[in-house]
C-alpha cells in the first residue's frame, strides 16, 4: 500500500534518486535537508541540480536532523523514514569531530528520542550505515583461519609497508567481509557511523519500529558532487582529468575498495523499506568485487578517452584502510537482489554524465592541505 516516507539527507546524490524511486512506485515523499554549501553551492535553489531534481517529486524541508522542531515536523504523517543525513568523509571527520559527532550521533539520538516519547505513524526504519564500521574488515590466515586485523602502523606505512599485519602472523589474505565481522572503525566517521546503526538497531524494536541497516560500500554514479572533496576518488580524478592535471596516487596503487553503482544503491534501499523480509536485519550493499585504485584511474582514462600524467606517490593517509570488499549474500537472499552494473559499465555512466557538467575546483588540494597541516597525511 502508498505509504508517506520521509528521507532524512534526501536532497542528496543517493537521496534524490531514491525520492524518485518511491514516488514512482506510489508512495509520497518528504525530504528533510540541510543543503549545506559543500554539496549544494551557496545559493541552493540555483546552484543545485539535485535539489531541483526534487521539483515534483517530493516536499522539501530545509532544516537539520539536530534540531527537534525540524524533525518533528518532517516526521508527520510518515510511515516509513529512510535516514540518510550524515555528514560524510573519513578524512575530515579527523579534524571536525565535534561537527561529525553532533550531526551523526547527535542527530540520529534525537530522531529516536522523538520516536520514543511522541505519537507517530512510523512503522519502518532504515539507517544508511557504511563499510567504514569494519576498519580493515576480515582477512584469511596461510592456515585458513578467519582474522581481524588491526589498523595499520603510521611506521610501516612511513617506510612503504602499506599491507595488513597482524601480529604472530605470517602473511594474511583479504577476503569478503560478512555481516557477522568484527566491528572496528578506523575513522572517527567510522565510529559515528556504528553509534548510528546501534542506536537504531537497539531502540527500533523497543519501540515496536522494523529496524534495517544497510552498510554501503563505495557508492558512484552520475549526480555524485563534483565539488566537494571529501566524496570520493571517481569525482576527484575525473575532475583532474577534466582540467588536464597530474593525479598523484596514495600508497602505492594497491588499496582497493568496493564501488557500488547508485542504482544499486537505491533499489537495495528501496527494498530494504518495503520488503517485510528485511526487518530486523543488517545487510551489506556493494558490489562484492575489490578494484584497486590503479584500476580506476585505468578505467576513468579508458571512459575518458585521454589521460593525464600520474604519480604513485606513497603519501597516505591516517584512518584509511587497504582493502574492502564485500559479502554480498544477504543482499540476494534476504532483499532477493543482485546488484546490476559492473564497474566499467558505471564508470562509463558515470563520465558520460561528467562530460555534461561544467569544470570547477573541487576543492581537493585544499583538503589535501588541511590534512597535511594536522599530520593526518603523511
Amino acid at each position: 500500500m502508498p505509504e508517506h516516507v520521509l528521507i532524512t539527507g534526501g536532497a542528496g546524490f543517493i537521496g534524490t534518486r531514491l525520492a524518485r524511486r518511491f514516488a514512482d512506485a506510489g508512495h509520497s515523499v518528504t525530504v528533510l535537508d540541510s543543503l549545506i554549501p559543500q554539496v549544494h553551492g551557496d545559493d541552493p535553489r540555483t546552484t543545485s541540480p539535485l535539489l531541483r531534481s526534487l521539483d515534483g517529486v517530493a516536499t522539501v524541508i530545509e532544516g537539520t536532523v539536530t534540531s527537534v522542531d525540524d524533525l518533528r515536523t518532517a516526521l508527520d504523517g510518515a510511515g516509513i523514514v529512510v535516514h540518510l543525513a550524515a555528514e560524510t568523509g573519513t578524512g575530515q571527520s579527523m579534524y571536525e569531530i565535534d561537527r561529525y559527532v553532533e550531526a551523526n550521533v547527535g542527530g540520529t539520538a534525537k530522531l529516536l528520542d522523538l520516536l520514543t516519547n511522541e505519537d507517530h505513524s512510523v512503522k519502518r526504519l532504515v539507517i544508511a550505515s557504511s563499510r567504514s564500521i569494519y576498519g580493515e574488515g576480515a582477512y584469511r590466515t596461510e592456515d585458513g583461519r578467519v582474522v581481524y586485523p588491526p589498523h595499520r602502523a603510521d611506521a610501516d606505512m612511513s617506510h612503504g609497508d602499506f599491507d595488513v599485519h597482524m601480529r604472530g602472523e605470517g602473511p594474511v589474505a583479504m577476503i569478503a567481509t560478512d555481516e557477522s565481522a568484527k566491528l572496528h572503525p578506523s575513522s572517527v566517521y567510522g565510529i559515528t557511523k556504528q553509534m548510528q546503526e546501534s542506536l537504531i538497531m537497539t531502540v527500533g524494536p523497543t519501540i515496536g519500529v522494523e529496524s534495517v541497516a544497510l552498510r554501503y560500500q563505495n557508492v558512484y554514479g552520475p549526480g555524485q558532487s563534483l565539488k566537494n572533496p571529501y566524496t570520493g576518488i571517481l569525482s576527484i580524478f575525473s575532475t583532474l582529468i577534466r582540467q588536464g592535471k597530474e593525479i598523484n596516487i596514495f600508497e602505492d596503487g594497491l588499496e582497493s575498495r568496493d564501488f557500488v553503482y547508485i542504482d544499486d544503491v537505491v533499489e537495495s534501499t528501496f527494498r530494504a523499506a518495503t520488503m517485510p523480509s528485511a526487518a530486523g536485519h543488517t545487510i551489506n550493499v556493494g558490489s562484492g568485487v575489490a578494484t584497486t585504485v590503479n584500476e580506476v584511474v585505468e578505467s576513468l582514462f579508458a571512459a575518458f578517452g585521454a589521460s593525464v600524467p600520474t604519480t604513485v606517490t606513497g603519501n597516505y593517509r591516517l584512518g584509511d584502510i587497504r582493502h574492502n570488499v564485500a559479502d554480498t549474500s544477504l543482499l540476494r537472499d534476504v532483499l532477493e537482489y543482485e546488484p546490476q552494473t559492473d564497474f566499467r559499465t558505471g564508470v562509463a555512466r558515470f563520465v558520460e554524465w561528467v562530460q555534461t557538467e561544467p569544470v570547477e575546483e573541487s576543492g581537493y588540494e585544499r583538503s589535501l592541505k588541511e590534512m597535511a597541516e594536522r599530520s593526518l597525511l603523511k
